[in-house]
């Protein structure tokens, strides 16, 4: 008869997780090994592997439980929307302010979800590239919403992705306390989707 979980046992898997992604973000998936893991943790390589059978299933429960996390933002964002009745700029607005504060506390978490998703299986990769369709598709319907006049068939993907490329790439310079806070950033978003730099 298999052992029953411990209490702590989902516990000790999500301070792996935290630990492994700072491992991944800061030496590279490829260099991050599961040694490194342990040392990193305080534990013995044998205990990492009482959680986790391998790197790989590391990395597949990190960005498998971030990517949930993403798609049930998106879920919240539009359940927040209706309870307060948004109108469809403002619901926009929120998405964007939760990614962004998402982001903040996730930082290595999304380094290894836009580096790392080619060292999975196939299955695995196709089911987080699913997923990152799925947010994509899902920025697309706030942004066609909001802004019905400007978005056409022929520049929705661009448009979404320039979106994306204000808000994904902040792990590589928006300190959490630094000179401009992650909810200052937000603001500064939602004035350029509103305002352009005018």
């Amino acid at each position: 008869m298999a052992r029953p979980k411990s209490a702590t046992h989902d516990f000790k898997r999500d301070e792996i997780l935290d630990i492994a992604a700072q491992c991944f973000a800061q030496a590279s998936y490829p260099a991050a090994s599961m040694n490194t893991i342990a040392t990193a943790g305080g534990t013995s390589k044998a205990r990492l592997y009482h959680y986790y059978d391998s790197k790989e299933a590391i990395l597949f429960d990190l960005l498998d439980r971030y990517t949930q996390r993403l798609l049930a933002l998106i879920g919240e964002t539009e359940a927040a929307a209706q309870r307060r009745n948004l109108d469809d700029r403002a619901a926009l607005h929120e998405l964007v302010r939760r990614f962004l504060q998402e982001y903040e506390s996730s930082a290595t978490r999304h380094v290894a979800l836009l580096s790392n998703i080619q060292f999975l299986g196939d299955a695995q990769r196709e089911l987080i590239v699913s997923r990152q369709r799925d947010v994509v598709a899902a920025f697309t319907r706030f942004l066609k919403r909001a802004y019905p006049q400007r978005l056409t068939q022929d520049n929705q993907t661009a448009v979404t992705m320039m979106l994306f490329g204000m808000i994904n790439w902040t792990f590589t310079w928006l300190r959490p306390n630094g000179p401009l806070s992650y909810g200052a950033f937000a603001d500064e978003v939602i004035a350029m989707l509103e305002h352009g730099l005018s």
